[in-house]
């Protein structure tokens, strides 16, 4: 492998680009006439252009992402997250083109990348389920008639997606019809796919994930858990390994599962299985994100394992080079997902101009902006992941709070406040809290005292300094005696 194809753009982009520039393997961009400028398209060794801004045009389109990678000679392509990721077609026609496609093998994305057919597939593994159907339902009656066998309150879930589209809680019958048509309609418009299936809601769940590697000679082992319960809108905002409340056992249950979900369905490369963990300390398979996650620095930070380039080796038909018994936890990491959202205004999108855009420098950034730049309405809005470890869940969160306080970012509203909010907070440093924590604990309130009150500090301080230099800089009058006694 000589040559890779980042199909992808921003933060994820140059964080393959730089584990295959250490690897001494060159690099290609691909980029939008949006993109024109970013530091992923200077950074990579070759760049090519795929077209207009809007991500149909460019980084969604498979025939213009194949054939750069044909001019280019590259002979493997990394598909990041998000965009063409989890495209099992677009992993088959990277195959067919006689490339190297860096990731799980089509049949396992397809299969895991629907709900329904995974939850088929991992059935005969073992693996604990929350209760509910395991086939696509449209019909209200029969969703009442499951709904009453189950257990008011149940969830309606996309079969074909995820990232809380097509998802709706129901409290009660009277409200079935209704939330089941928004579903179905969501799903259709998401997805293209409006398939829908009923489960019990686990009204106050933990969000904990298995990291999971597996390569070509049967080989498959876990790299811990993440706890990503912190979520605003059912996606995550806030990340951290290992999770405060699993001890050793229940660890070793939890990943044991992850690798037989792997193994269901031959997967091949790094995957994600994600699991809901209840009060009792029960988990269910949630589902399984064949792709690298977002959040897998806070994996890295507490194993020394650089996943991209696990995945580049067994992309290369390497075996891994260590085992199950070999792996081990180091600290505590944990991570804050930068998003250009108003945290004061319902985290709506904040497009704008970075008119100012300073790095902490004791954390680890990983990021596709500069100062400068501009936010753009196409793409995901998150700038960049903020990551910090210390040896301590404690000394971990406090290096983070350093390091939000740290970041200067203006020209836009960031979810740096929030972030601040949460790991000040009594819920998160006790780590008594579930995926409601945004419903139960934010107060934008709280955010607003405290940018008064640090702005209050500010003037202070400001005032303090003026009144310093000026009496500093002030030259007496000739005729005085301090000047007389000067001379």
């Amino acid at each position: 492998m000589k040559k890779i194809l980042v199909a992808n753009r921003g933060e994820i982009a140059l964080r393959v680009m730089r584990t295959a520039r250490k690897m001494g393997i060159a690099t290609v961009a691909v980029y939008s006439e949006a993109d024109r400028n970013a530091p992923h398209v200077r950074f990579a060794d070759e760049a090519v252009l795929l077209g207009p801004a809007p991500s149909t045009e460019s980084y969604l389109n498979v025939d213009k992402v194949l054939r750069a990678a044909r001019d280019t000679g590259a002979d493997a392509v990394h598909p990041g997250y998000g965009f063409l990721s989890e495209n099992a077609e677009f992993a088959r026609r990277v195959d067919t083109a006689g490339l190297t496609f860096i990731g799980p093998r089509p049949h396992a994305i397809e299969v895991m990348g629907n709900k329904l057919a995974a939850k088929e597939t991992v059935g005969a593994y073992g693996i604990p389920m929350v209760p509910g159907v395991d086939e696509a339902v449209t019909d209200v009656e029969e969703a009442a008639s499951i709904a009453r066998r189950i257990g008011f309150p149940i969830l309606i879930k996309a079969a074909a997606g995820g990232g809380g589209k097509g998802m709706r809680v129901v409290e009660a019958e009277d409200e079935l019809d209704e939330q089941m048509k928004r579903a179905i309609s969501e799903a259709a418009s998401a997805f293209g796919d409006g398939s829908v299936f009923i489960e019990k809601y686990i009204a106050a769940p933990r969000h904990i994930e298995i990291q999971v590697l597996a390569d070509t000679h049967g080989n498959c082992v876990h790299l811990f858990e993440r706890d990503c319960s912190i979520q605003r809108r059912h996606q995550k905002v806030v990340e951290e390994a290992p999770s405060a409340v699993i001890g050793p056992a229940l660890r070793r249950q939890m990943g044991e599962a992850a690798v037989r979900v792997a193994q269901s369905c031959d997967y091949v490369g790094a995957g994600t299985v994600e699991f809901l963990l209840d009060a009792d300390q029960q988990f269910y398979f949630l589902e399984m994100n064949t792709r690298l996650q977002v959040e897998h620095p806070v994996t890295e930070m507490i194993t020394g394992i650089d996943l991209v380039e696990q995945q580049i080796r067994v992309a290369r038909g390497e075996a891994l080079a260590f085992t199950q018994d070999e792996l081990t936890i180091q600290g505590h990491a944990v991570e804050l997902r930068v998003y250009a959202e108003d945290p004061l205004n319902n985290f709506l999108p904040s497009i704008g101009t970075l008119s100012t855009y300073v790095r902490p420098t004791e954390a680890r950034v990983d990021d596709g902006f500069e100062e400068g730049m501009e936010v753009p309405i196409y793409y995901d809005p998150m700038i960049a992941k903020l990551i910090t470890q210390g040896a301590t869940r404690e000394e971990a969160i406090a290096r983070m709070l350093r390091a939000i306080d740290a970041y200067r970012i203006e020209g836009i509203e960031t979810t740096l406040p929030f972030g601040r909010f949460v790991f000040s907070s009594d819920a998160f440093r006790s780590a008594d809290f579930d995926t409601n924590f945004v419903k139960k604990h934010y107060q934008p309130e709280a955010i607003e005292r405290g940018d008064r009150q640090i702005e209050s500090v500010a003037a202070l301080f400001a005032a303090y300094i003026y009144d310093r230099r000026a009496r500093e800089l002030t030259a007496p009058h000739p005729a005085s005696v301090q000047w007389q006694r000067r001379r």
